[in-house]
C-alpha cells in the first residue's frame, strides 16, 4: 500500500510541477499560495447557486456590506455606518469612502441596491427582507435607504448573512442580470481578482491580489475587519483523490488542504511541518434534501417514511469516521442553540415498521428513487451508500447516481421529473451559522417555486416564519422558532444527518495567519 501511495505521490508531484511551471509568473519575489479546495469549481455565480465552493469563490473576489466577527456580532464592512428611524421603518446605510471595483470604477449606492435585489430574488432570508420592503432608494452616491412596509428587525443580520447565499455586492451592470441566469462578468471589490484567462475547470482556478481593494482599518476578525491580501497569487488546484492531495502537501508541492479526510489525519500529524487547523470549529450540518415536486416525495408520508428509516450514526461514521469530530443531532436548527429542539428517536433509531406503513400509505409504486451522489465532495460523498441501504430496508428502491459535485449542483436546479434529468434526493452540507435561525435557514422556506432546491410549498410555515421575522420579544420569537421546527420536521422538507467540525491542513513552516471562521479565510495568510 505504501508503494502505491509513493507512486501516486510521484505522479502527483510530476503533474503539479508541470502545472506550476506552466503557470509561473515572471514578477520578482511573487508569493503564490497553492491550495486544494474541497471541490472543483465550475459555476462562478454565488447568487445563482448555494454551492459552498462557489460561496468560497465569492469571498475571494467580492465584498459585503456587513460581516460577522469572531464574537458572532455583525459589523459594518463595505458600510461605514447605518441608522434606524424611530419608527423602525427606515434603515439608512452609508458606504465607506474610496471603495472601488477591480476595474477602477467607484462603488455606488445603485450598485448595492441592484445587488441586494438580485440576491433577494434567490435567497430565502433575502426574500423575507424584500417582502417587508416598500422601496430601496439611493439618497446619494454612497448612501441608500430601506423604506419598509412593516418593522423588520433583522435588516443588518440579513445583509451580514455569512453563507450561501451571501449578499455579495456586484456592479450594477452585473447585478441586473436575471437572477435565474448566471453572470458572465466577474468584476468585484474583494481582496482578490479572478483571472478568468487562467481558469482551467478540472485543473485549477487562479486569483491575484486586488491592488484597488481598500481594507478596513480594524484588525481582521473572522469575516469582518481588515481583509488584507498578503500573498500575490492564489491557486486552487483540483486534486480529487485525498491521498494524492495529502502526499502533495507532505512533499511541499502545495501549501494547504481545505478539508483533508479524517482517515488521513495520522499521516498529517506525523509530519512536524504540517498542522491541522479547526477553521470551522462551530461546525457544519449534513442534510438529505427531498424533491417535493415529483413522486414519491410529493407525498408527505413518503418523506416521513424515509426519515423513520434513517440512522444518523451509521451515516456519520461512514462520512466522518471520528466520533470526536461528529455529533448525532436531529434538531433542524442545530443542537444546543436557541431553536435547536430535538425529536427523540427520529433519524436516530430507525422504526422500520412505521416507515413501511407510512410508505404504503403514501401510495409508493416501486419506481426507483433517483439519489445523487457527489463522488468528489469529501464533506458528503460517503453517506449515500449507507442511506441507500437504510431506505431499501423500508421498501424504497434506490437508483444511486454517481457524478461530480458540479454536475449535482447543475442537476439539482432542474425541476423536470427524475426520468427526464431531474432528481428525488441529494445530500449537501452547510455551516451551522446559517442553520440555527429559522429566518436565515434556506432549507426551511416553504415558498414553492421560490424555495430552495426541492421546492417545498407550505403556506403554514411561511406564516410562522413571517411572524418570527417581525417579532422582537425573545420569548415569543423562541415560541415561534420552535413551532417552525415542529412544522418543518412534520412536513419533512429535509432530513438532518448530523453535525461535524471541519479541519484543514497546512504547512506551518511556510504559512501563518489562517483565521478561524465558517468559511476558509484566505486573506491575512502570509507565506514565507
Amino acid at each position: 500500500m505504501l508503494g502505491l501511495r509513493r507512486r501516486v505521490a510521484l505522479a502527483a508531484s510530476i503533474g503539479l510541477a508541470a502545472a506550476m511551471a506552466a503557470a509561473s509568473v515572471p514578477a520578482a519575489a511573487q508569493t503564490t499560495l497553492r491550495m486544494v479546495s474541497h471541490a472543483d469549481i465550475k459555476i462562478l455565480d454565488p447568487i445563482w447557486t448555494t454551492a459552498l465552493i462557489t460561496r468560497n469563490h465569492g469571498y475571494m473576489i467580492y465584498d459585503v456590506l456587513f460581516a460577522k466577527d469572531a464574537d458572532l456580532k455583525t459589523q459594518p464592512q463595505m458600510a461605514e455606518k447605518y441608522t434606524v428611524s424611530d419608527d423602525k421603518l427606515t434603515w439608512t446605510i452609508t458606504l465607506r469612502d474610496g471603495l472601488e471595483w477591480s476595474d477602477g470604477t467607484p462603488v455606488t449606492s445603485e450598485d448595492c441596491i441592484a445587488s441586494i435585489k438580485r440576491w433577494g430574488a434567490r435567497d430565502g432570508f433575502g426574500q423575507l427582507l424584500l417582502k417587508a420592503t416598500k422601496e430601496i432608494k439611493a439618497i446619494d452616491a454612497k448612501t441608500f435607504a430601506f423604506e419598509l412596509k412593516e418593522p423588520f428587525g433583522l435588516v443588518v443580520d440579513a445583509l451580514g448573512k455569512p453563507s450561501s447565499n451571501v449578499p455579495f455586492m456586484m456592479p450594477k451592470r452585473v447585478a441586473e442580470t436575471d437572477p435565474n441566469k448566471q453572470i458572465e462578468d466577474y468584476t468585484g471589490s474583494g481582496p482578490f481578482v479572478f483571472k478568468k484567462e487562467e481558469w482551467k475547470p478540472g485543473e485549477k482556478i487562479v486569483y491575484v491580489k486586488n491592488t484597488k481593494y481598500k481594507p478596513r482599518n480594524e484588525p481582521p476578525s473572522m469575516l469582518a475587519g481588515g481583509k488584507v491580501a498578503k500573498v500575490d497569487r492564489v491557486e486552487w488546484l483540483a486534486i480529487t483523490d485525498p491521498s494524492t492531495a495529502v502526499n502533495a502537501l507532505l512533499a511541499g508541492e502545495i501549501d494547504l488542504i481545505e478539508s483533508p479526510v479524517p482517515d488521513l489525519f495520522p499521516m498529517l500529524k506525523a509530519d512536524k511541518n504540517i498542522a491541522l487547523f479547526g477553521w470551522n470549529s462551530l461546525g457544519s450540518q449534513i442534510i438529505m434534501r427531498f424533491n417535493t415536486l415529483h413522486p414519491p416525495f410529493n407525498n408527505v408520508k413518503a418523506r416521513q417514511a424515509a426519515m423513520w428509516a434513517l440512522a444518523q450514526e451509521d451515516m456519520l461514521r461512514a462520512q466522518v469516521g471520528d466520533p470526536e469530530i461528529y455529533k448525532v443531532c436531529n434538531a433542524p436548527f442545530v443542537c444546543g442553540t436557541t431553536y435547536g429542539k430535538e425529536y427523540g428517536d427520529l433519524l436516530i433509531k430507525p422504526d422500520l415498521e412505521k416507515a413501511r406503513r407510512l410508505l404504503k400509505e403514501s401510495g409508493y409504486d416501486g419506481t426507483p428513487v433517483a439519489m445523487l451522489q457527489q463522488t468528489d465532495l469529501q464533506s458528503s460523498n460517503q453517506v449515500q451508500a449507507v442511506a441507500k441501504q437504510q431506505l431499501e430496508k423500508a421498501g424504497f428502491k434506490i437508483d444511486l447516481l454517481a457524478m461530480d459535485w458540479q454536475t449535482v449542483v447543475a442537476r439539482r436546479a432542474r425541476k423536470e421529473p427524475p426520468a427526464q434529468g431531474g432528481w428525488n434526493i441529494f445530500f449537501t452540507t452547510n455551516i451551522t451559522l446559517d442553520l440555527d435561525n429559522p429566518g436565515i435557514n434556506a432549507y426551511a422556506a416553504g415558498t414553492c417555486e421560490k424555495a430552495w432546491f426541492g421546492w417545498p410549498c407550505d403556506p403554514e410555515i411561511e406564516v410562522l416564519r413571517a411572524a418570527f421575522i417581525k417579532e422582537s420579544d425573545p420569548a415569543k420569537r423562541k415560541e415561534l422558532g420552535i413551532a417552525i421546527s415542529d412544522r418543518l420536521m412534520d412536513q419533512g422538507f429535509y432530513a438532518p444527518v448530523g453535525q461535524y467540525k471541519a479541519f484543514g491542513a497546512y504547512r506551518k513552516d511556510r504559512l501563518s495567519g489562517w483565521l478561524a471562521g465558517p468559511v476558509p479565510v484566505l486573506w491575512n495568510i502570509s507565506k514565507k
